[in-house]
């Protein structure tokens, strides 16, 4: 998960947006739960199978760019999103860390039903933060990613084997466009890497690499869905997930339906109708695309920090991983997209 300390600033708006492991001094308010339809009827999201995928991930060891792990990992999602008969398409790219390593990397796009005109997309990230640098004790060690990524991509791979089984008069309405960056988590965080330099010098954002450069090169070509929902730290027990700023910014039509169907569903006690701050991650730059956008993130509901104690250390594991977590953001967002 995207963590930096700039400030972003709206075009439309004063209000400042926190970054990474930063909250900024506005009190977050209470929103409203609106009225919603009835819910949808849409497939069971098996939060087993999304258990299994996310514990594959962090089994093949961190996945940090130029690594052996992290190669291995990116050709088991594709073979995976390639076994349940998406259409599958790789996008390299090299770009520069803040240390001035060159990262081989690539984005992973997975589409389902790619002849619909219609489209929504499931965004996350695959890759891991090389460094626990907010660790009390092992600040320079890899993480595991398991919440921070893994799961992300786990609820995505579930999505996609429960569309895969199901009977074209069970089908959707819309195409699903499963798209996940790399790169995303190495960056420069001033406040625990203050030892450091930040070698990126031209106002580049040094997080969210692979979402900057799919911004920029989008594929599909023009591509231009309905809407997107970005999954980023969605496996941790007792994760809280408030409705963020930028994201009610610039879709908050979509925030309403996948906030009211988490409620519909049971899901209360994780979806949160609760406003929090922005937060620095690649909705960021998928909204700049065009690509109207929200981010279900773990949230502290209360408190100056931003993040949960997991976030940037090695209790990123498995043992963080909730079966149940996993299921209420599956089956949300299953829903979500069943009733367009």
């Amino acid at each position: 998960m995207t963590q930096k300390f700039s400030w972003l600033a709206p075009a439309l708006a004063l209000l400042l947006l926190v970054t990474g492991c930063k909250k900024d001094n506005q009190a977050e308010t209470t929103a409203t739960a609106p009225e919603t339809p009835a819910l949808p009827k849409a497939p069971a999201f098996n939060a087993d199978s999304a258990y299994a995928y996310t514990a594959k991930q962090v089994a093949f060891g961190p996945r940090v760019p130029n690594s052996k792990a992290h190669v291995a990992t990116g050709n088991w999602i594709v073979d995976k999103f390639k076994s349940f008969g998406l259409s599958v398409r790789e996008q390299p790219f090299e770009a520069m860390a803040f240390d001035g390593k060159m990262l081989r990397s690539r984005n992973i796009i997975a589409q389902f039903n790619p002849q619909a005109g219609r489209r929504v997309a499931v965004f996350a990230h695959w890759d891991t933060r090389p460094f626990a640098d907010k660790d009390k004790e092992n600040k320079n060690a890899p993480l595991d990613g398991a919440s921070d990524g893994a799961s992300g991509v786990g609820i995505a791979l579930e999505m996609a084997r429960q569309l895969s089984m199901q009977p074209d008069s069970l089908e959707p309405n819309v195409g699903i466009d499963f798209i996940l960056f790399d790169s995303e988590d190495y960056g420069y965080d001033e406040s625990t890497q203050g030892e450091l330099k930040n070698r990126i010098t031209d106002g580049t954002d040094s997080w969210c690499l692979g979402s900057q450069y799919w911004a920029k090169n989008k594929v599909p070509a023009n591509y231009n869905p309905s809407f997107g929902i970005l999954l980023d730290m969605v496996g941790a027990q007792n994760a809280k997930f408030s409705r963020e700023e930028l994201s009610v910014q610039n879709a908050k039509d979509v925030v309403d339906k996948v906030w009211n169907n988490a409620s519909n569903l049971g899901y209360s006690d994780y979806f949160l109708f609760q406003s929090a701050p922005g937060i620095d991650d690649d909705h960021v730059y998928t909204n700049q695309a065009g690509v109207r956008t929200i981010d279900i993130i773990d949230h502290l509901p209360v408190g100056d920090e931003y993040f949960p104690a997991y976030h940037h250390t090695t209790l990123d594991n498995m043992d963080i991983i909730d079966k149940r977590t996993l299921k209420a953001v599956g089956q949300t967002v299953l829903t979500t997209i069943y009733g367009e």
